[in-house]
């Protein structure tokens, strides 16, 4: 198979944000998926690395953040952009963020120094970081919130965003949940299936998931079940596109039920079955089935 120009391109993936949400896990999940990792790499060296390594097709992935010497994030703005546009670069920021009280929990847990905050409270270094960030964060490809996320939930999202920056591809996620636990942070759309009749309230299925044959044919068999499944695969068809044409290459799809167990995970393993007919890559994640 040929390359497309795409393709052809040398793939420089910049990792920045909040220290505490994630940075040095993330470097690591990248380097495990084969990016070439330069963690805390100082401004002024990124031109001479991407030189030095100008043929080498390896994907390369590079941390900056308040931790790096002289760092500036409108200097990384000012390269970020400069990259983007030399038609022999594909170019993209991730930007890692959490709520104040998760990072101040992590900081606590693990009795670290918050880069700026080294002789004040890790709450005042939480906020000014914040306040010197937030025009980084809000001029990124990507933004990833851990503050609900386990290490193997941030390694399936940053894998997900990876991988669809790499292909030049929608990566499509799609994941159950319960409102009672509140709505998935990760989720770009969010659909609502109370209104299908719940399987809970059925002795013989109360017990089964939205996994069951049984649990599926009964929330498939709820009058208003065909008209919602072919409307929101019509609208899909219209919109993914849309989402690709503007450089995404992540898309979470999240559907919520009362327990997050029956109706959420019949119309989740539905959906996947529609975009695998399509060929799209498609991840399922069914959150309060924890054994999966």
């Amino acid at each position: 198979m040929s390359s497309s120009p795409s393709q052809m391109k040398k793939s420089v993936l910049f990792v920045t944000g909040l220290s505490g949400a994630g940075i040095s896990s993330t470097m690591k999940i990248l380097e495990d998926m084969g990016f070439l990792a330069f963690d805390n790499l100082p401004l002024s060296l990124v031109m001479p690395l991407l030189e030095q390594e100008e043929s080498v097709n390896t994907p390369i992935a590079i941390s900056v953040d308040t931790r790096t010497p002289h760092f500036d994030p409108v200097r990384l703005m000012d390269l970020v952009g400069t990259l983007s546009s030399v038609e022999t670069y594909q170019v993209k920021t991730f930007f890692l963020t959490a709520e104040d009280s998760v990072l101040l929990k992590r900081y606590n847990e693990t009795r670290r120094t918050h880069p700026m905050a080294k002789d004040r409270p890790i709450v005042d270094g939480i906020a000014a970081e914040k306040s010197l960030l937030f025009p980084l964060k809000h001029q990124a490809s990507s933004v990833i919130d851990s503050s609900d996320f386990s290490i193997h939930d941030l390694r399936r999202v940053v894998q997900g965003f990876a991988s669809g920056f790499l292909e030049r591809q929608l990566n499509i996620s799609l994941m159950s949940f319960s409102y009672r636990h509140g709505l998935p942070r990760e989720a770009d759309l969010v659909f609502d299936v109370r209104f299908l009749r719940n399987p809970n309230w059925e002795t013989s299925l109360k017990d089964l998931t939205g996994l069951d044959a049984e649990v599926q044919r009964y929330v498939q068999n709820d009058p208003a079940y065909s008209g919602f499944s072919e409307s929101l695969q019509l609208l899909l068809e219209r919109i993914l596109p849309r989402y690709l044409d503007e450089g995404k290459s992540y898309l979470t799809i999240a559907f919520g039920c009362t327990g997050g167990r029956h109706r959420s995970v019949s119309v989740c393993e539905e959906m996947a079955a529609f975009f695998r007919r399509k060929n799209l890559p498609v991840h399922i994640h069914h959150r309060e089935i924890k054994n999966l």
